[in-house]
Protein backbone atom coordinates (compact mmCIF):
# COMPACT_ATOMS: atom_id res chain seq x y z
CA UNK A 1 0.00 0.00 0.00
CA UNK A 2 1.30 3.57 -0.94
CA UNK A 3 -0.49 6.86 0.03
CA UNK A 4 -0.47 9.76 -2.62
CA UNK A 5 -0.88 12.79 -1.58
CA UNK A 6 -1.94 15.81 -3.95
CA UNK A 7 -3.37 19.22 -4.07
CA UNK A 8 -1.06 21.51 -1.59
CA UNK A 9 0.24 24.57 -3.10
CA UNK A 10 0.17 28.68 -1.91
CA UNK A 11 -2.65 30.46 -1.56
CA UNK A 12 -4.04 34.08 -0.42
CA UNK A 13 -6.03 34.15 3.15
CA UNK A 14 -9.24 33.89 2.48
CA UNK A 15 -8.72 30.93 -0.65
CA UNK A 16 -9.46 27.38 -1.21
CA UNK A 17 -7.70 23.79 -1.61
CA UNK A 18 -8.99 20.62 -2.05
CA UNK A 19 -6.34 18.12 -0.84
CA UNK A 20 -6.52 14.18 -1.42
CA UNK A 21 -4.74 11.20 -0.77
CA UNK A 22 -4.89 8.19 -2.55
CA UNK A 23 -4.44 4.73 -0.86
CA UNK A 24 -2.63 2.68 -4.11
CA UNK A 25 -3.34 -1.60 -3.39
CA UNK A 26 -5.29 -0.94 -0.50
CA UNK A 27 -8.34 -4.12 -0.95
CA UNK A 28 -11.97 -2.04 -0.65
CA UNK A 29 -12.67 -4.06 2.68
CA UNK A 30 -9.55 -2.42 4.91
CA UNK A 31 -9.97 0.88 3.06
CA UNK A 32 -14.29 0.47 4.77
CA UNK A 33 -12.46 -0.83 7.99
CA UNK A 34 -9.70 2.47 8.21
CA UNK A 35 -9.55 5.32 10.21
CA UNK A 36 -8.52 7.72 7.70
CA UNK A 37 -7.21 11.59 8.29
CA UNK A 38 -4.78 14.12 7.95
CA UNK A 39 -2.35 15.84 9.89
CA UNK A 40 -0.27 19.03 9.77
CA UNK A 41 3.49 20.25 10.72
CA UNK A 42 4.50 23.47 10.29
CA UNK A 43 7.84 24.33 10.69
CA UNK A 44 9.16 24.20 14.31
CA UNK A 45 5.95 22.44 15.57
CA UNK A 46 4.74 19.29 16.85
CA UNK A 47 2.89 17.28 14.12
CA UNK A 48 -1.09 17.70 14.98
CA UNK A 49 -4.09 16.34 14.04
CA UNK A 50 -6.66 18.06 11.77
CA UNK A 51 -9.21 16.06 11.15
CA UNK A 52 -9.93 12.64 10.99
CA UNK A 53 -12.89 10.31 9.85
CA UNK A 54 -13.90 6.54 11.64
CA UNK A 55 -14.82 3.83 9.57
CA UNK A 56 -18.52 4.33 11.40
CA UNK A 57 -18.42 7.60 9.26
CA UNK A 58 -17.53 9.96 12.51
CA UNK A 59 -15.55 13.28 12.03
CA UNK A 60 -13.63 15.07 13.69
CA UNK A 61 -11.86 18.32 13.74
CA UNK A 62 -9.19 20.21 15.37
CA UNK A 63 -11.48 23.35 16.75
CA UNK A 64 -9.24 25.94 14.86
CA UNK A 65 -10.40 24.17 11.26
CA UNK A 66 -14.04 23.37 12.28
CA UNK A 67 -16.28 25.33 9.62
CA UNK A 68 -13.52 25.79 7.31
CA UNK A 69 -12.56 21.96 6.56
CA UNK A 70 -14.45 19.42 5.45
CA UNK A 71 -13.04 15.81 5.63
CA UNK A 72 -14.63 13.35 2.98
CA UNK A 73 -13.87 10.18 1.32
CA UNK A 74 -14.39 8.20 -1.74
CA UNK A 75 -14.68 4.55 -1.01
CA UNK A 76 -14.07 3.72 -4.74
CA UNK A 77 -11.47 6.01 -5.45
CA UNK A 78 -9.48 4.46 -2.32
CA UNK A 79 -8.93 8.13 -1.44
CA UNK A 80 -9.81 10.87 1.35
CA UNK A 81 -10.11 14.56 0.61
CA UNK A 82 -9.68 17.27 2.74
CA UNK A 83 -11.27 20.57 1.62
CA UNK A 84 -10.22 23.80 3.27
CA UNK A 85 -12.18 27.32 2.88
CA UNK A 86 -11.29 30.41 4.00
CA UNK A 87 -7.64 29.61 4.35
CA UNK A 88 -5.67 31.47 7.08
CA UNK A 89 -1.81 32.32 6.99
CA UNK A 90 -1.84 29.95 10.31
CA UNK A 91 -3.10 27.17 8.02
CA UNK A 92 0.36 26.69 6.71
CA UNK A 93 2.19 23.50 7.05
CA UNK A 94 3.03 20.34 5.62
CA UNK A 95 0.32 18.50 5.27
CA UNK A 96 0.05 14.28 6.14
CA UNK A 97 -2.43 12.14 5.29
CA UNK A 98 -2.96 8.85 7.26
CA UNK A 99 -4.70 5.70 7.54
CA UNK A 100 -4.86 2.83 10.18
CA UNK A 101 -6.01 -0.12 9.18
CA UNK A 102 -5.84 -1.92 13.01
CA UNK A 103 -2.80 -3.74 12.14
CA UNK A 104 -0.55 -1.38 10.50
CA UNK A 105 -0.73 2.65 10.12
CA UNK A 106 0.36 4.43 7.01
CA UNK A 107 1.18 7.93 6.10
CA UNK A 108 1.44 9.52 3.09
CA UNK A 109 4.26 11.94 1.73
CA UNK A 110 2.87 15.03 3.11
CA UNK A 111 2.08 17.89 0.57
CA UNK A 112 2.87 21.87 1.57
CA UNK A 113 0.06 24.14 2.06
CA UNK A 114 1.38 27.91 2.18
CA UNK A 115 -1.28 30.34 2.87
CA UNK A 116 -0.25 34.01 2.68
CA UNK A 117 -1.87 36.96 3.91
Amino acid sequence: VQLQASGGGSVQAGGSLKLSCKASGMILSVFWGSRMGWYRQAPGKQRELVADLTNEGSTNYRDSVKGRFTISKDNAKRTVYLQMNSLKPEDTAVYFCYFGTGSRDYWGQGTLVTVSS
